[in-house]
């Protein structure tokens, strides 16, 4: 198929008739290919406008969720301003009583459940998102698997929040590490 010969009469050999309807069947097929992928593509963009949501929103929440539920089992900001703030409280109390088991108790017991309660309202909120991000796909969009990780996340926040949320009831009402008595 290399070579080109033409007869005195200018026409053409077979071999170059069979390279020419080849060639041209090849250009038919890839003209083809390409009204086929530009159709494909025009579909494409009107399934994505019309898609569901991609999951984004309940990733984050999941992800929320377990950072509340982590947060929740090491402390918080607010949980140690409320704690630093009671406890200032309690000692200015302290000052006008003399006991010492009304001083360790307003000095530290109320600072202690302070802490106790934010950790409490963290382990809660870790609690009501994982739950709402894992309940998500049954009332918004049946139809729409969720993505595994977010599945995953959400029971991890789920997970911590019940355990921060059980120390922060045991911490709240004294039975672990509750106060010395005087």
């Amino acid at each position: 198929m290399g070579t080109k010969t033409v007869d005195e009469a200018g026409t053409t050999t077979a071999d170059e008739t069979a390279t020419a309807e080849v060639e041209g069947t090849e250009a038919e097929e890839a003209e083809a290919g390409a009204a086929v992928e530009e159709e494909t593509g025009h579909e494409a963009e009107a399934a994505a406008g019309t898609a569901g949501p991609s999951g984004v929103g309940q990733g984050a929440a999941a992800v929320v969720s377990a950072a509340l539920g982590v947060v929740s089992l090491t402390g918080s900001w607010i949980g140690t301003v409320a704690s630093a703030r009671q406890s200032l409280i309690g000692q200015l109390e302290a000052s006008t009583s003399s006991s010492v088991a009304s001083m360790v108790e307003a000095g530290y017991g109320d600072a202690w459940q302070a802490n106790a309660l934010w950790s409490g309202i963290f382990a809660l909120t870790a609690l009501i998102v994982g739950v709402v991000v894992l309940a998500r796909p049954a009332f918004g969009a049946p139809g729409t698997p969720q993505a595994p990780w977010i599945k995953s996340v959400s029971w991890a926040g789920i997970a911590l929040g019940a355990i921060g949320l059980l120390l922060a009831v045991l911490k709240y009402t004294g039975v672990l590490l509750g106060l010395p008595t005087a």
